[in-house]
């Protein structure tokens, strides 16, 4: 497969972008390998600058649950952009869209927009604390919520990706105040606020682990979290930017039956265009300027587009509801790839809820960070490289999920796994 293209752009990346790219992971440097430049896509496909096709499982790493340049969401856009793309003042869409956004998130009373899932975490962290006038937050050790300073302690995804889970350049003082324990690990929580309890502002955990690849919660796990911090006067945060309106309509917090006290959102309910959102309980989120003393601010909070483009992807969604047929497929590639690598004799885990899913190189089960971290990167990459010469468009990272979306059809998920079943004879 010819790449001649993606090289060239390769090395003039290198000169005027660090690492030649604009998000680390982008870099393949996980696989091996060179990062492709992709150039367009549509519905479940993409084409790189070459020319070459490829079925896409990143989905723009989890955002493009209708597929690549869907006609309900290209004319919201073009709509709203003959209209203005910038006004800096209130409009109606983002009143539409803060309705749409609080009739299906089960724990959403108020909503403010922002610009991306980093701001609308760093957002709700800054709420929680002056709410509770408290100062520590607890996160799972693997859990990504950003690249806010106080949240990048044994972070997942690039951070594993790369073995620094900690960056430089973050104050040992804002790190401090982040207290870390495993995912899955009720227990450790418990011992903390037994320990600290009245310093913890929040406990904030991705429901559903999407930056270790995808690790769902243990039974129970979730309620504990709630029980804890409700005892102990916390406030309990999902980190629902991979996961809401991607599990389902109401995200994770409907499908587990365990509501938080703020909810941060991103990805799906952008449709593709950079958005945020966090929101949470009235008593809550009326603590955020102007009505309280809490600050956050944003020049493009609420753009049009991207107003205009997550209102049509979250309407159709909802008219639609395509969450049974999403997880049939996920569950027809799961179980093609289990089949295909128990005849190839490559020990594998599969973790699967709804339509994301990762598969590690072990046989173990994957249940926090450290169970993640076991799979065999070198086996992966290896895996990487070779359903990519074959056309499969896969996270460049062991420590990611994979998407399936309303465009991709059987015969799509039939190709990955013809594809896989070759990939694993070489392996």
């Amino acid at each position: 497969m010819n790449r001649s293209r993606s090289s060239e752009l390769r090395e003039r990346a290198l000169e005027v972008i660090p690492g030649g790219v604009n998000s680390p992971v982008r870099a393949f440097a996980a696989v091996g390998g060179e990062p492709v430049f992709l150039a367009r896509g549509d519905g479940a496909r993409v084409w790189d600058a070459d020319g070459n096709e490829y079925v896409d499982f990143l989905s723009s790493w989890g955002p493009l649950i209708l597929g690549h340049a869907p006609a309900v969401v290209l004319e919201a856009i073009q709509e709203a952009a003959a209209l203005g793309t910038s006004f800096g003042a209130s409009t109606e869409r983002e009143v539409a869209f803060a309705e749409l956004l609080t009739s299906l998130i089960p724990s959403l009373e108020k909503v403010r927009l922002v610009n991306s899932g980093t701001e609308a975490t760093m957002s709700a962290i800054r709420l929680a604390r002056g709410a509770t006038g408290r100062a520590k937050v607890v996160k799972m050790e693997g859990g990504y919520h950003g690249h806010a300073d106080g949240l990048l302690v044994r972070a997942g995804s690039g951070g594993e990706t790369f073995g620094v889970p900690d960056s430089a350049g973050v104050a040992p003082g804002t790190a401090s105040d982040t207290l870390t324990v495993p995912y899955n690990d009720p227990a450790a929580v418990a011992q903390l606020f037994d320990d600290v309890g009245g310093e913890i502002a929040a406990v904030i955990i991705e429901p559903v682990a999407g930056n270790m690849g995808v690790v769902p919660p243990a039974p129970g796990y979730l309620k504990a979290l709630r029980d804890l911090t409700r005892r102990h006067g916390a406030l309990l945060i999902f980190d629902e930017v991979i996961t809401g309106l991607r599990l389902g309509l109401g995200g994770a917090q409907e499908k587990f039956g365990v509501l938080p006290d703020l909810t941060c959102l991103g990805k799906v309910i952008g449709g593709g265009l950079p958005v945020g959102a966090y929101g949470g309980k009235a008593s809550v989120m009326d603590q955020i300027s102007p009505d309280g003393p809490v600050y956050q601010a944003g020049t493009l909070s609420g753009n049009p587009l991207a107003v205009a483009a997550g209102l049509a992807t979250v309407r159709h969604l909802v008219e639609q509801n395509p969450y049974g047929r999403l997880d049939e497929l996920a569950t027809r590639f799961k179980q093609g790839l289990e089949g295909i690598a128990g005849e190839a004799g490559v020990p594998i885990r599969i973790n699967a809820v709804g339509s994301m899913f990762t598969m590690f190189f072990q046989q173990g089960p994957v249940t926090d960070l450290a169970s993640a971290k076991a799979s065999d990167a070198d086996r992966f990459a290896r895996y990487h490289g070779e359903m990519l010469s074959r056309g499969v468009f896969l996270a460049p990272s062991q420590f990611e999920a994979g998407f399936v979306g309303t465009a991709h059809a059987e015969a799509d998920v039939d190709e990955a796994l013809e594809a896989a079943r070759e990939a694993f004879r070489a392996l």
